[in-house]
């Protein structure tokens, strides 16, 4: 009889952003590791999901029951998608209700082997920290996984636990604490971060149970996070895992719709890529949270047009361009560039030769997409960490340039003048070789952390996934090391 595969339990966010990384790890895990995953998620989302997974794969999609009417919430609301920032935070705030269903849960694949063996670990999202605690009663390891990268989302927790922005005025620069020698401009932050004056209870009570986890997973590599990195091992006592890159283009086709209309769409593209030049196209893409204004789209477009470069423009602002002002139709019909609605397959598109350049709000799943295809990135960033993601982009990796406006980073306006001089930098000036060159760079440091040569050597990203799974197998062998033991377990 084959031996019963290890059970990992995954339990990410309810968002778009957060299901990509985590059913990539997923995949990951179970194909490269021989793992059986067992996937948390609400029905609706279930339901988005299933198509994404390969037919050949055997992950268990487990249902957990949320009633977003209860928190004050539209109906069926069971991701952030389309959610206004008022009513993200509030659906945020109404996550650890799901504690007593997760228990449950959690109990039940306890039980359900009949005292073979429990799970090997929990994974969980950053924002349900609180599940450390249950994973703990049952002697499970718990690991966080944050699909940021460790510089951003460790400026964004410093920024949040310390607020040094607070009574400084827009030109003013400060020290980011727990940082060495790394400055912060106040006019480089997001109107949503300079939007923070004090302590608010949801960030700063899931930011102390991050300190309660058995370690901390992140989708980076080493070699290009290394001050994120530092920053880490000194705020938290855990062990720091990056095992990055964690790409997979299966997450993001559960917001394509039906599959051919997926089909249709990465032909559509396909077929405009392989009639440009190699590095000609600039790849223009907000992930799946982030709209533009009216002001914003307008300026945008006339920048394209007035650039003359070649482009796909991924609109999730309207799902009919008939519908919006004369400027859209009118750069749609160009020749020069094509709009698509709503999803494009980014990862195909990103690994095109003929992009040379991707326009992102930088979020850190775009971002590890860029540069595992060696793209440079034109950054406007929109919210949450996307600010410190693009400076420390920019700053110390050099593969990007921010879009800012009179210095400003990006925020509720910007001229297309501005946007323009950026796009040309890259696409067209001695600067946006050097960009591609480093880019390229980066690609490499990104492939070598994540291979083993023929030689036995192992990169930082699969040192780091071995060093996390010896470490589960390490609790429970020292939790569950007889059978006397597993057996008292489940019997208290």
């Amino acid at each position: 009889m084959a031996q019963k595969r290890e059970n990992i339990v995954m339990f990410p966010l309810m968002a778009q952003g957060h299901f990509i990384p985590f059913l990539a790890l997923a995949l990951k895990l179970e194909q490269e590791k021989g793992y059986y995953i067992t996937f948390i998620t609400t029905s609706l989302n279930i339901k988005k999901l299933r198509p994404s997974i390969p037919p050949q794969s055997f992950i268990r999609l487990l249902e957990i029951p949320y009633d977003s009417t209860s928190h004050g919430l539209p109906p069926n609301t069971e991701s952030t998608e389309n959610l206004p920032l008022p009513l993200f935070i509030r659906f945020l705030e109404s996550t650890p209700s799901l504690k007593p269903a997760f228990t449950k849960i959690m109990s039940n694949l306890f039980l359900e082997e009949n005292c073979s063996r429990p799970p090997l670990c929990v994974i969980s999202d950053m924002f349900f920290s609180w599940t450390a605690k249950i994973a703990h009663t049952f002697g499970m390891f718990h690991v966080i996984f944050n699909a940021g990268g460790c510089f951003g989302m460790g400026a964004y927790h410093s920024t949040w636990i310390n607020l040094p922005h607070v009574g400084k005025k827009s030109d003013d620069e400060y020290f980011l604490p727990g940082f060495k020698n790394c400055k912060i401009l106040v006019k480089e932050l997001t109107e949503e971060i300079r939007a923070i004056t004090g302590p608010v209870p949801f960030p700063q009570t899931m930011f102390q149970e991050w300190l309660e986890t058995d370690g901390m997973l992140f989708n980076t590599v080493e070699e290009m996070d290394l001050m994120g990195l530092a920053y880490y091992r000194k705020q938290f006592p855990c062990p720091i895992w990056t095992i990055g890159p964690i790409v997979s283009s299966f997450g993001s086709k559960a917001r394509a719709g039906k599959s051919s209309e997926a089909e249709s769409v990465s032909k559509i593209c396909a077929n405009y890529l392989d009639t440009k030049s190699p590095s000609s196209v600039l790849y223009v893409a907000f992930g799946s949270q982030c709209t533009l204004t009216e002001s914003q789209r307008e300026n945008l477009a006339r920048a394209l047009e007035s650039s003359g470069v070649n482009f796909i423009w991924i609109n999730r602002n309207s799902s009919n361009i008939n519908q919006e002002k004369e400027w859209l139709p009118r750069i749609q019909y160009s020749k020069k560039g094509l709009i698509v609605q709503q999803w494009a397959p980014q990862m195909e598109i990103l690994s095109h030769k003929s992009i040379g350049e991707f326009l992102s709000h930088c979020g850190w799943n775009s971002v590890m997409e860029a540069l595992t295809n060696g793209i440079p990135i034109l950054g406007w960033p929109m919210g949450a960490e996307q600010s410190f993601n693009a400076k420390m982009l920019e700053e110390e990796l050099k593969v990007c340039v921010r879009i800012m406006a009179s210095g400003v980073v990006i925020s509720s306006d910007i001229k297309h003048e501005e946007i323009v001089k950026k796009i040309e930098i890259i696409m067209k000036e001695t600067q946006g070789k050097e960009m591609r060159k480093r880019a390229l760079m980066v690609k490499e440091m990104i492939h070598n952390a994540s291979i083993t040569t023929k030689e036995g050597l192992k990169g930082s990203s699969v040192i780091a996934i071995d060093e996390f799974l010896n470490a589960a197998f390490c609790m429970r062998k020292n939790i569950f090391g007889s059978p006397e033991k597993l057996l008292y377990a489940l019997i208290a």
